[in-house]
């Protein structure tokens, strides 16, 4: 690890090929064998050292052939293209898993279960997401359409709120859990629809959660 502190606090959108709910939240196997997932995160607050991450958005599409921690997996990074070069390495150091303590986020631990990296791609980067809404949009330059919204429960038509609390969880603390669509055409091609989203606003450093 670096000598390097950083800290982001922002707003998270995840779809997975798992039914709603995801089983892998509950050390499950994943519902159909493999994993496969989008996330996109804005960052409303953030630094890696002296460097300031304030308003900007980075994405990674993950596929694993079977559950994440039997590992053998590959990913992909997309960048804000309005971060600047400083901005850009802090990013992708972040990103890398080796700036946070072992086991300590998701980055470090997802990236330790990896045998494969894409070229990161820098490019426009749109996301708007209502956390307690369950409502999401992403839009990664041409190439990744995503959303998010609330499930429908199939008796009343009404929306139906459902929260996973993690409280020893490396990625976040309490999510909403929502139905997801993915179209990904980039080094993974994801294409999802109806799957498990969860939402959450992160607070993350490289010691883990803070709560």
């Amino acid at each position: 690890m670096t000598d390097n502190d950083w800290r982001i606090r922002g707003r998270e959108f995840v779809n997975c090929n798992c039914e709603l709910g995801c089983p892998c939240q509950f050390m499950g196997r994943p519902t159909h064998g493999d994993c496969r997932a989008f996330a996109a995160v804005h960052v409303d607050e953030g630094f890696f050292g002296d460097t300031r991450l304030d308003g900007l958005s980075f994405a990674m599409t993950l596929q694993w052939p079977g559950a994440i921690h039997e590992g053998n997996g590959q990913g992909q990074a997309f960048v804000d293209e309005r971060a600047s070069p400083e901005q850009r390495e802090a990013l992708m150091a972040i990103l890398s898993g080796e700036t946070s303590e072992p086991g300590a986020t998701f980055f470090n631990v997802f990236a330790s279960t990896l045998t494969k990296m894409h070229d990161p791609v820098f490019c426009p980067i749109t996301i708007t997401c209502d956390v307690e809404g369950r409502r999401a949009s992403v839009q990664v330059a041409d190439t990744i359409e995503a959303s998010g919204q609330p499930i429908i429960n199939p008796v009343s038509g009404e929306e139906h709120r459902a929260r996973i609390d993690l409280p020893h969880g490396f990625e976040y603390a309490v999510a909403e859990v929502a139905s997801g669509r993915t179209s990904a055409r980039a080094g993974i091609p994801l294409e999802f629809d109806a799957s498990h989203c969860h939402l959450a606003h992160l607070d993350i450093g490289p010691r883990g959660i803070h709560r």
